[in-house]
């Protein structure tokens, strides 16, 4: 195994690249979780802080791994990141970890956030929204089944498409709406706001997810020391203008008791309320593209990790899952995999409380990363290997791993059986890995 990676075809170029990043970003959450932001956090003020909050500290983590990703152009992303800093068993548990839940927990619950606003939009019963998720989530396997030139189009396409909604939002926000409840707090209006300012930047989180995405596809990105580094940085610059300027339109139009009594609907509902019906029903088809771009760029990026590990013969069943198809020279076989397993999510699990012990899981493994970035600069301190340097270091990295720390205490605070969850099934992989290494050293 190994000569895989170059039979990868090298289709992103920075503009792909660039619409992978905003695109996989912008989804569901700036749509769906202005309610849940604000509960938590208690007011408008706090609650527009908290989106702030978590852009600066997506930022900080975006640069602290485009350093690292500019010294490293493997396919595999955090994967391929912890091993070479830390070694095989960590990199495995941090493959493992986006393999078996990360990965098709996001895929799962953006899937089924699609089936949900699917069967609203077009009136039909609720019973047909999970299956409406799995459809959406194998049509665009069946694009990701193709050569990649075909994904990156579908990329690039999606996120112009679900930029429009942003911006309408914003500028009818901004301009159009009366009712001001910045400085409202949800003590006022409603007794349910639980959880804290912490918790409340966790739920903003989910929405920022999608960043890392690029880098478990390096392989297959033109020049990707340069094209990384530039993707990732301008793209999370781009989409924390965006979301705070949604959440600011929001909280201008609408007041904070609606908005927490909305919860998932608040956008489609000011959307309505501003632009009339047919303006209503033309953001939520704006958002459903919005959707399955952000599933497109999950279903490019994930499967490249069970690729990867398949490659160093690090998952069950790695020679299938590593192989390659001849024609459109992509790993058909993780890709339906881990399709496979995010239809297991949708059917058997709830994708709001899925995905904050989703974001809690794949943290752990962010702080491991930022703190690699000393690591290296030790290792190379004069840079002679990386073909991008952070500016104010050591202070990016710092705010990274301070402010990933603080989410991750503010989480096992109010959801003790989620982290022991997602601990179990980082665990989980421990064993596996010493059946593999074992079988792999007999070999």
């Amino acid at each position: 195994m190994g000569n895989n990676e170059q039979k990868l075809n090298r289709g992103f170029g920075l503009t792909a690249s660039l619409a992978l990043v905003v695109g996989t970003i912008i989804g569901s959450g700036i749509f769906f979780k202005q309610g849940s932001v604000l509960e938590s956090a208690g007011s408008t003020n706090a609650a527009m802080l908290a989106w702030i909050a978590g852009g600066l500290l997506t930022l900080a983590s975006g640069i602290s791994v485009a350093e690292i990703g500019s010294q490293m152009d493997k396919t595999g992303g955090i994967y391929i990141y912890i091993e070479k800093i830390y070694g095989k068993v960590w990199g495995f548990l941090a493959g493992w970890m986006q393999v078996v839940f990360y990965g098709p927990a996001m895929m799962g619950s953006i899937a089924a956030y699609f089936g949900i606003l699917f069967v609203d939009l077009f009136g039909l019963s609720k019973s047909l929204a999970i299956p409406s998720a799995i459809i959406a989530l194998s049509f665009v396997g069946l694009i990701n089944s193709i050569p990649n030139r075909f994904s990156a189009g579908f990329q690039i396409i999606t996120t112009t498409v679900k930029m429009l909604p942003i911006i309408a939002l914003i500028i009818f926000g901004l301009f159009f709406g009366q009712h001001d409840a910045i400085g409202q707090t949800v003590a006022q209006v409603s007794q349910s706001g639980q959880g804290g300012f912490g918790v409340a930047v966790l739920a903003t989180l989910f929405a920022y997810d999608g960043w890392v995405t690029l880098a478990n596809i390096s392989g297959e990105i033109k020049n990707p020391q340069k094209v990384l580094p530039k993707a990732i940085i301008f793209g999370i610059l781009i989409v924390l203008v965006a979301y705070v300027g949604v959440s600011f339109g929001v909280y201008q139009s609408l007041p904070a008791n609606t908005i927490v009594k909305l919860g998932q609907n608040t956008t489609l509902y000011m959307a309505t309320n501003a632009f009339g019906i047919i303006g209503g029903r033309l953001l939520s088809i704006a958002v459903l593209i919005s959707l399955l771009g952000t599933l497109n760029g999950k279903i490019v990026s994930f499967p490249r990790v069970l690729f990867a590990m398949a490659n160093d013969g690090l998952f069950p069943f790695a020679k299938q899952f590593a192989k390659i198809n001849m024609r459109s020279r992509t790993p058909n076989k993780s890709i339906w995999f881990m399709i496979f397993l995010g239809i297991l999510m949708i059917v058997f699990t709830n994708p709001d409380r899925l995905t904050d012990i989703a974001i809690f899981t794949t943290f752990l493994f962010y702080i491991l990363v930022f703190a690699g970035v000393f690591k290296l600069r030790k290792k190379d301190p004069f840079g002679e290997k990386r073909s991008f340097s952070m500016p104010l270091y050591p202070w990016i990295p710092i705010v990274a791993i301070c402010g990933s720390l603080y989410v991750e205490i503010s989480e096992i605070m109010h959801d003790l059986s989620g982290v022991i969850i997602s601990i179990a099934i980082v665990a989980a992989g421990y064993p596996v890995y010493i059946f593999l290494s074992r079988r792999t050293n007999k070999e």
